[in-house]
C-alpha cells in the first residue's frame, strides 16, 4: 500500500492529540515506515472489565481507524491477565478482582462493539494470557526489579492512596509492568492510550529499552468529559452515551450536552474539518449541537435513523407528542401496569417514581412542569380526571420525563 506523505499523516493523526512522547521520535517513526513500506504497529490494551463501550472508549478507537486508514497495523490487546488485577490508575483503592470467566465474556462483547469503529481485517487481536500465563516466577522477580518503589510512588494516584494511608496492594504495582511488557510481545511501534495511562505507556518504553527493543512511541489522548459536562464519562456516573444505545436516546444525550462541551466532542467524536466546526460554533449553539447529534447517531444508526431521532426530539421540545400512540415517545420513556382506581393527581406523580419526596412534586406541579396526555397539571390533591384520562396516562415532566401509566383492571 501506498502511504500518503508525512506531512499529510501527521496533519491527520495529531487531530485531537493532547501529547506525544517523545514527539520528534513520532515523525520518525511514519518517516521510517514511508522509506521502508512497512506499516507501523500502533497498540491499543483493553482490560474487559466491563462488556459496554460508550464514547468515552472511541476516543482511542477512532485514532486507531486513522492509522488503519493510513495503512498502519493496529495491534489489540485484551488484557485477560491484566484485567484479573485491574488497572490502578486513577483508583483511590484497590479493583476488585474478577475471574478469567468473567473477563472473557466481557471480551467477546467488547470486541463486537470495538469492531464497529475499528476495522477487524486491520486489527490483529493479542491475549496477554498467551504470555503471562507461562511467565516463571524468576521471569516475575526480573520484571519486578526493573523498577523501584520511589519510582511507583511518583504516580499520582499511588502518592495520594501511601499519603493518605490507603492500602496498596503489591500486585497493583505489578499492573505497569504487565502493560509495558506487552509491547515487549507485540514489537509495538506507537501505544495509544488517555492521558491517565502515561504511566503504564512510559513503562513500555522502558522495558524495551532493557532487551534493546525499539522503542515505542507514546500518543495521548484527552479525556473526554460526559454528559454532565463535569467529569470523565463514565457508566458508573451515569453522565455516558452508549454506542449500543438506540438511535434515540444517542440524539437526546447528545443534543443536550453542555453548550461548553461541543468543540471538543465535534474535535474528538466526528471527521469534520477544523474550519466547518469553528463556522458552526459561530452560530446558532442549538443547530451546532443538533449537527453533532446527526453526525455521531449516524455513525452508528445511519443517516436515516439519526434523521427520524432528530424529528423526534424536535416533536418532543414542541410538545407534539401523541399520547394515544405509545409509539411515538422516546425510547427511554417509562412504561408501568398500575392498578385502575381512584387517584389525586399526586398520588400519579408517586407512581412515576420520579422525585424524591412529595414536596418535591408539589413544587414541579405549581411551577407548571407537569402535564397529563398534554394537558398542564397544577392542583396535587385534584382527584385525577378520568374524562380526559381513561385507560392511560401519559405523565410528562419538563421537557423529557416521559411515563406511560396503563390502567390495569384487578383480575
Amino acid at each position: 500500500m501506498k502511504f500518503l506523505p508525512l506531512k499529510d499523516q501527521m496533519s491527520l493523526l495529531m487531530r485531537g492529540v493532547q501529547e506525544v512522547v517523545p514527539e520528534n521520535d513520532f515523525e520518525k517513526k511514519l518517516q521510517k515506515s514511508l522509506d521502508t513500506g512497512i506499516p507501523l504497529r500502533i497498540k491499543l490494551g483493553v482490560d474487559p472489565t466491563a462488556p459496554d463501550i460508550h464514547l468515552g472508549h472511541t476516543v482511542v478507537m477512532r485514532k486507531l481507524r486513522q492509522f488503519q486508514d493510513l495503512g498502519h497495523q493496529v495491534v489489540l490487546i485484551v488484557g485477560d491477565y491484566t484485567a484479573m488485577i485491574g488497572d490502578p490508575s486513577g483508583r483511590n483503592q484497590t479493583r476488585p478482582r474478577l475471574s478469567h470467566e468473567q473477563v472473557m465474556e466481557n471480551a467477546k462483547e467488547y470486541q463486537e462493539q470495538f469492531f464497529k469503529i475499528v476495522k477487524k481485517e486491520q486489527t490483529e487481536v493479542r491475549h496477554n494470557g498467551d504470555w503471562f500465563s507461562k511467565m516463571s516466577f524468576e521471569k516475575v522477580t526480573e520484571l519486578a526489579g526493573s523498577i523501584t518503589i520511589a519510582q511507583m510512588l511518583e504516580r499520582e494516584d499511588f502518592k495520594n492512596r501511601y499519603a493518605n494511608k490507603q492500602p496498596i496492594s503489591l500486585h497493583e504495582f505489578l499492573y505497569p509492568l504487565m502493560q509495558g511488557y506487552d509491547s515487549i510481545e507485540i514489537e509495538s511501534d506507537v501505544e495509544i492510550g488517555g492521558t491517565d495511562q502515561k504511566f503504564n505507556v512510559l513503562r513500555g518504553r522502558d522495558l524495551q529499552l532493557r532487551e534493546n527493543k525499539e522503542l515505542q512511541v507514546g500518543l495521548f489522548m484527552p479525556i473526554l468529559l460526559g454528559t454532565d459536562g463535569k467529569q470523565k464519562m463514565s457508566k458508573s456516573l451515569g453522565n455516558y452515551v452508549g454506542i449500543n444505545e438506540s438511535a434515540d436516546v444517542m440524539y437526546h444525550k447528545i443534543y443536550n450536552i453542555p453548550d461548553s462541551l461541543a468543540e471538543s466532542w465535534f474535535e474528538l467524536l466526528t471527521d469534520k474539518p477544523k474550519n466547518e466546526i469553528a463556522d458552526l460554533l459561530k452560530g446558532d449553539i442549538l443547530a451546532a449541537k443538533k449537527a453533532l447529534a446527526l453526525d455521531i447517531v449516524s455513525q452508528y444508526h445511519g443517516e436515516q435513523a439519526a434523521e427520524a431521532a432528530g424529528e423526534k426530539e424536535k416533536s418532543v421540545h414542541s410538545g407534539n407528542i401523541d399520547w394515544e400512540n405509545p409509539s411515538s415517545l422516546p425510547d427511554d420513556a417509562v412504561v408501568k401496569d398500575v392498578e385502575d382506581k381512584d387517584y389525586t393527581n399526586l398520588d400519579i406523580l408517586d407512581l412515576t417514581e420520579a422525585f424524591s419526596s412529595k414536596g418535591e412534586a408539589r413544587r414541579m406541579l405549581a411551577n407548571n412542569g407537569v402535564k397529563f396526555n398534554g394537558k398542564i397539571i397544577t392542583n396535587a390533591n385534584e382527584n385525577l380526571d378520568r374524562n380526559m384520562v381513561k385507560d392511560r396516562c401519559l405523565v410528562q415532566i419538563g421537557k423529557r420525563k416521559f411515563f406511560l401509566l396503563n390502567f390495569q383492571k384487578p383480575k
